[in-house]
């Protein structure tokens, strides 16, 4: 049973100009750390990523959800955690604060990815290997489904899965295989020109065949500039994709990703303000056949619903610590599944959870195993960091989601 907890704030300052992009040009990388402990010693860790300021109410408002779970069992607590979730981010008082948003929604992620750590190190293994060993029913279990059912009930997330897992054996070899990556710190958004260039050839040179460039320059001559750098330094051959982070009006990116199309990016991220559903609607038409890729700030579920149900992105990028955790993220999940739009998760530093989360969702759902975005600069502060060779992510073999902090 879950005996106590632990609530830190943990922040990291980074290397000049490492982490920035159009809209965060100053970030201190952040967790609110949740720690549950169980009567047999495990310790349980769940994060919710920030960028500095605010991390503390993330911390307090993580405390108040961890009290609601001491003295309960997690293997009991897990065979029915989606009504659990559904009963935390429904509190009358702390939902008022969002609801299913903002602060109160990244604690809630804190304390919920604690609590599939917990569960794996309790049975042992790895979270990867936890959720794919789940029938489709214990899995569904663990979802709060609520507002999607006009889309994915219960039932049809469960025939879902199962008719995911018939042929899953085909795809077990990713495990020997590792899961690309992509990198993201060839292109920060306060890095020089000259930097963007040697960033990305050290990337090529470590095996990453695709990467990213953060734009969204007052100036748009300095974007265009920019991700000809990238694309003449990788090659026609390598995959390419921009990320404004939400700084363009939607008049301003209609316009300047009509010039961004000439160097053929893979996809442009986050164009516009994250809860325009219809402007990115208007700019998938707009820019077709380049895709629109979004969900870094994207809270809830049902948010994602909206996006896929007006076909607004060609890519989820579905988080972890920004929606309500794991439980929320497997939601959103099968939902893009229905609409076999692939899921590549926002990473922000945290690729450490969603290496086991995207396994699970080719594996266990038939999601394509594209690549998960790589981020470095929080590595050397884990006990179980990510292991990248040759542009590749590594199987973690661990017991847990890897997150436990040094």
């Amino acid at each position: 049973m879950i005996t106590k907890f632990n609530i830190q704030d943990k922040r990291f300052p980074l290397a000049t100009g490492a982490g920035s992009d159009a809209v965060h040009k100053d970030p201190v990388y952040s967790y609110a750390v949740t720690q549950l402990v169980d009567d047999r010693g495990n310790v349980g860790t769940g994060l919710a990523f920030t960028i500095g300021e605010g991390n503390d109410l993330v911390c307090k408002a993580a405390a108040f959800y961890a009290q609601q779970l001491k003295g309960k069992d997690i293997e009991v607590l897990m065979a029915d955690f989606g009504q659990t979730f559904r009963t935390l981010s429904n509190e009358q008082q702390f939902r008022w604060l969002g609801p299913h948003k903002g602060v109160v929604h990244l604690a809630l992620a804190s304390v919920t990815n604690a609590c599939y750590d917990l569960w794996a190190k309790r049975r042992g293994v790895p979270l990867w290997k936890l959720l794919i060993d789940l029938s489709a029913e214990e899995l569904v279990n663990t979802l709060d489904l609520s507002y999607l059912e006009d889309e994915l009930t219960q039932a049809e997330a469960i025939a879902l899965l199962a008719d995911n897992r018939k042929d899953r054996d085909s795809r077990m070899g990713i495990l020997e295989q590792g899961y690309k990556g992509y990198d993201t710190s060839v292109g920060w958004f306060n890095y020089s020109d000259d930097q963007v260039r040697e960033n990305c050839l050290k990337a090529i040179d470590k095996g990453f065949t695709a990467m990213k460039l953060k734009v969204g320059s007052t100036d748009p001559l300095r974007d265009i500039r920019r991700a000809h750098i990238v694309r003449e330094t990788a090659g026609d051959k390598a995959t390419v994709m921009l990320d404004a982070n939400q700084q363009w009006t939607y008049p301003q990116a209609l316009s300047i990703c009509q010039e961004l199309k000439e160097m053929n990016p893979f996809w442009i991220e986050e164009p516009t303000h994250p809860d325009d559903i219809m402007a990115h609607k208007k700019l998938a038409m707009a820019l077709n056949p380049t895709k629109i890729a979004m969900g870094e700030h994207v809270p809830n579920r049902v948010v994602f619903k909206n996006y896929l149900q007006m076909e607004a992105t060609g890519f989820v990028q579905v988080d972890a610590v920004r929606v309500g955790g794991v439980s929320e993220f497997l939601s959103v999940s099968l939902l893009a599944r229905k609409y076999n739009i692939p899921v590549v998760p926002h990473v922000g530093d945290m690729g450490q959870l969603h290496q086991h989360l995207v396994l699970f969702n080719h594996i266990n759902m038939g999601h394509e195993a594209l690549f998960l975005e790589h981020i470095p600069h929080l590595k050397s502060h884990f006990v179980h960091p990510v292991h990248i060779e040759g542009g590749v992510y590594k199987t973690p073999m661990e017991a847990g989601s890897s997150c436990d902090l040094i």
